[in-house]
This record gives C-alpha cells, structure tokens and sequence, in this order.
C-alpha cells in the first residue's frame, strides 16, 4: 500500500482525559517526507488560498462550525483562542498581515493548506523519533500528545525538537485532534491531504 492509499489510524486518549471529553480523538498518518523546497505547484496552491482567502472570509470564518468547534474546545482546555489563537486563526492572520501565505518549505505548507482548506489543524512529526504509538494524556497539569516514552507536545503547542521535523527527517508522522461538533471524516480529510502533499502523491 503506497502513502497516498494509507488510511489515518486512532491514537489512544488516555481514560482520565477521555471521561473528561468523550469526543476527543487523536488520528495519526505517517508518509515519506523530508524538508525540501516546495514544488511549484504546491506554491501556486498557496497563492490561491490566499486570493480566495481575504478580510472578509477571515471575520467569518471563526462561526463555521469546525474552527468554533476548535474555539469551543480551546475554552474547554483552559486556552482562551483570543489570547492564543486557534491554529487556523493564527495562519489566517498571518495571511492577512503578509498579504498572502509565505512558503516555508513542502511540511509547513502542506500543514497550512489542510488547516486552511479544511479548519482542522494538523501537525508534524519525525516519526523516526517516535516511540510506539501516540496519546493524549495529562502531563505537569496540562494536556500533553505523548509516546511511549513521554510527552512530545503539549496540546496545540508547535512541536519542538527532537521531534521536530528536521533535515535528517525521512518519514513524517501526521497527527491531528478530532473534537466536539468535528467528523472523523473531516479529520481523515486534513490528514490525507497534508500527507499527499508531503509526500508528493
């Protein structure tokens, strides 16, 4: 089975934290990838996000139901999406301040185009550095993405290394969160795209 037929897989949600959020899920692809330039085409898609994205779209967009969904959830965690700002806000304003999405290698802006096409957010990791299977659970009194030997991100945190994606990455493991008032099938959709992209399928 190639990447571009390879189907996201559950994570686990630990029980305290699921009795706590019985919709939260964790979904995980893992595609060949490195940090590289971004093709063109890639980079043209880029620029026609940010055409089709303006002003406007960006006053409208928290009210649609998978980025309030996100904002809801945000609340939920003790984040206020004001302060620190839902993932697809934050590259909303980012477009809306530079006038238009900057590329920042093929990972970045295969990240940017799923939260930006779909409103869920997903993120980056080497999946070489992982240990076993992927978590959400409590770590230091916050909500942590974890493996099996500790916590690697706390939750809607960018990741740092050494998980990272970094030069020496040859698989990237996708990861995202299903919440509240959001279908697998939405989340499925952001991962298969960030995953195609990456991987150049």
């Amino acid at each position: 089975m190639s990447d571009a037929d390879a189907a996201p897989r559950a994570g686990r949600v630990a029980p305290v934290v699921a009795a706590e959020f019985p919709e939260l899920a964790l979904w995980r692809l893992d595609v060949d990838g490195r940090l590289e330039r971004s093709p063109e085409d890639v980079r043209e898609r880029l620029r026609l996000l940010a055409d089709r994205f303006r002003a406007p779209e960006a006053v409208l967009m928290r009210t649609r139901p998978v980025p309030h969904a996100y904002r809801v959830f945000f609340r939920h965690i003790g984040l206020d999406p004001d302060a620190q700002r839902t993932p697809v806000e934050q590259r909303a304003l980012e477009r809306l301040l530079h006038g238009g999405f900057r590329s920042a290698g093929v990972v970045e802006d295969a990240l940017t185009i799923a939260v930006m096409e779909t409103g869920v957010p997903v993120w980056a990791l080497d999946a070489a550095r992982l240990d076993g299977e992927l978590e959400v659970r409590e770590a230091g009194g916050r909500l942590v993405v974890a493996d099996g030997a500790g916590p690697v991100v706390r939750l809607f945190s960018e990741p740092a290394a050494p998980h990272a994606v970094s030069r020496e990455t040859r698989r990237v493991a996708l990861f995202s969160l299903q919440v509240a008032g959001v279908g697998a099938m939405e989340v499925g959709e952001a991962l298969w795209l960030a995953g195609s992209i990456v991987s150049g399928d």
